[in-house]
């Protein structure tokens, strides 16, 4: 597989997957195209050597693995990402009416930039669980797909100071506006349970909507940027990125050792949740996997992480944001991440063995450490790291405008990492 061909396939990815709902059933398609069976927690499991298998939890994280033939004494090789990105969520009472223009009221999910949020083409996406005629509690993913909503900026003339301190304040500057009412209609209220029962019914069967969970997202579409095309710009660079390029990885390797793949929701939000990488989805799995807890013990033991999250590349405009010997560069390789107070979970021996990894890929490879004066972010890795015992390394592919509407990452980097993650799966 060329580049050229791997990043059509990521951003069609990124395309598919506007919510952690539809990454994981874009997920499940190709995994099941590659002959990997589904499973489930609440079944007994008879797994086979040589067979690929996933399981999700609340729809909206993933694990496939595929074991080789003593996966206790040999372990497994595990690589890590999360499917949710930060954005705006719909409120559980959304409907807003204000001089006949028709909004929806939104929470902000993890730590979004605002600002890029403001003058985009915004659809809608998620799950929306309802009624059927026979009165059964069922679900089902629904994606409005065009433009159906926007958030207009403030004019420059009613505010002379915005390009100066311009803050946002979440509660009243960025309920998006779907809809302008007629003057005959200014005072009926919509409600957004209406309009999503319209959406699904005639497909589903819907007869009343009883709860959703639905964000807003940009529909434009990922696309090569730059005079030489040197850079992919797209949402959710953080963390699909990740999850594709695993994913590939896993699918495209054959060997007849142990591998697995782990996608989780709630990264952005700390990932304290069932689904999230500091709940007990991946621990069980690899309990069942082997058998009774001296097994696991001596499984973890001779397994290893990754865990994969994009890096923050150095900004020509803001050199000064990063330490001086570790500005990692766009178009220049995948990225290690280390930090002193254990916020990624990288050490000497795990940053040895990826750099092994890169050097029989033939893929540069690069550091990151935070300047000593800054915070630094967090990943799944020290979390992954703490709940289970597995070796874990934390890499990434440098980024721009992390947590914007609309990232920016090289058109090269992505292409290495998956060149790495085939020799780890190897």
């Amino acid at each position: 597989m060329n580049d050229e061909k791997f990043n059509f396939g990521l951003m069609d990815f990124i395309s598919m997957s506007p919510t952690p709902f539809h990454a994981v059933e874009a997920m499940i398609y190709k995994l099941e195209c590659a002959g990997y069976q589904r499973i489930y927690e609440a079944d007994s499991w008879q797994l086979k050597a040589r067979q690929g298998y996933y399981v999700t939890r609340n729809d909206s994280s993933i694990i496939a693995f595929k074991l080789g033939d003593d996966p206790i004494s040999h372990g497994i090789n595990m690589l890590g990402a999360h499917t949710d990105s930060p954005c705006l969520k719909v409120k559980p009472e959304p409907d807003m009416l204000k001089k006949g223009y028709y909004q929806l009221g939104v929470e902000v999910y993890g730590g979004a930039l605002l600002n890029p949020w403001f003058d985009r083409d915004l659809s809608l996406a998620g799950r929306v669980n309802y009624l059927d005629e026979a009165g059964d509690l069922c679900s089902t993913l629904v994606n409005f797909e065009e433009p159906i909503a926007v958030i207009p900026s403030l004019a420059i003339h009613l505010d002379r100071d915005a390009n100066k301190k311009r803050s946002v304040n979440s509660q009243t500057d960025i309920p998006p506006i779907l809809l302008k009412l007629p003057l005959s209609e200014a005072k009926n209220k919509p409600l957004f349970t209406d309009i999503l029962l319209h959406k699904i019914k005639d497909d589903t069967g819907a007869v009343e909507v009883l709860d959703f969970e639905l964000s807003f997202y940009d529909v434009q579409q990922p696309a090569y940027v730059g005079l030489h095309q040197d850079f992919i710009a797209s949402a959710r660079l953080d963390n699909l990125l990740s999850c594709y390029t695993g994913l590939l990885a896993l699918t495209e390797t054959s060997n007849a050792g142990s591998k697995l793949l782990v996608c989780t929701d709630h990264e952005e939000v700390g990932s304290a949740s069932a689904c999230g990488a500091q709940g007990p989805f991946l621990k069980s799995v690899l309990e069942r996997i082997a058998g009774n807890h001296e097994n696991t013990v001596r499984m973890i033991d001779k397994s290893m992480m990754i865990s994969a999250d994009n890096a923050h590349a150095v900004h020509p405009n803001f050199v000064d944001k990063h330490d001086s010997n570790h500005g990692p560069e766009i178009n220049q390789g995948p990225v290690i991440k280390t930090n002193a107070n254990q916020r990624y979970a990288s050490n000497s021996s795990t940053s040895a063995i990826f750099k092994q990894l890169c050097k029989k890929a033939d893929v540069p490879v690069q550091s990151f450490v935070v300047r000593s004066d800054m915070a630094c972010g967090s990943t799944i890795g020290p979390i992954t790291a703490s709940e289970t015992g597995v070796k874990t390394m934390d890499v990434g592919v440098p980024t721009f405008a992390m947590h914007s509407i609309r990232e920016l990452a090289g058109r090269w980097d992505a292409y290495y990492l998956f060149r790495v993650l085939k020799e780890f799966y190897q």
